[in-house]
């Protein structure tokens, strides 16, 4: 059971290292049937958790991706910060109109 608990925690390259120690060893040859068996189902086991934590880590930046699209572009916040929120446009001619100015 504790060797279970201490491979939870084990990082990606700890386990991808022991994937391409089973496939050296397979490759290499010389072990029985049983072994090579073995040590097969070992290395997909650990391929397995491999891709989990790879599966993981694209989730969680794809959710931090999508978070900050949320959020305003700095450009963005500044032009809106500097233009009014309600403006009327007045063309030239028209504050000219001699009704209003007499």
């Amino acid at each position: 059971m504790a060797k279970e608990g201490r491979d939870k925690a084990e990082s990606f390259e700890a386990l991808y290292a022991r994937l391409e120690e089973r496939v050296g060893r397979l490759e290499q040859g010389g072990l029985s049937l049983d072994e090579a068996i073995a040590v097969y189902e070992e290395g997909m086991a650990l391929a397995r958790r491999c891709q989990d934590q790879l599966d993981r880590a694209e989730l969680k930046i794809t959710k931090l991706k999508e978070s900050f699209a949320a959020l305003p572009h700095p450009q963005d916040a500044a032009a809106a910060a500097t233009e009014p929120d309600d403006y009327e446009y007045v063309a030239d001619d028209a504050a000219l109109d001699d009704e209003e100015f007499p």
